[in-house]
């Protein structure tokens, strides 16, 4: 995606950008995780699992505070990609 704006919101967009892609690359890893596909046993993964685990818990621990699970399921990485793609939104819209 391009922007018209100056260079701090094209470097906020990047960062959300990275962000939804963490956000992502979780989700993902939790599912393989939870299906035996990934084996945390592995020294590589579960390096990688707790890395991805210590940039997202910050915000997931405080969403989940607001919306609790449903039926088991946890619906805080879609809350969380909602609003990035709702900051990428404003900030393509009104650049500073």
């Amino acid at each position: 995606m391009t922007t018209n704006g100056t260079g701090i919101s094209e470097i906020l967009i990047m960062a959300l950008d990275l962000a939804w892609w963490v956000v992502i690359i979780q989700f993902i890893m939790s599912w393989l995780i939870q299906f035996d596909v990934l084996n945390l046993r592995q020294p590589i993964v579960a390096q990688a699992w707790s890395g991805i685990n210590r940039i997202t818990s910050p915000v997931y621990d405080k969403l989940r505070l607001i919306v609790p699970s449903i039926g088991g399921i946890d619906f805080t990485p879609i809350i969380v990609i909602f609003g990035i793609r709702a900051l990428q939104v404003l900030l393509y819209k009104n650049p500073f």
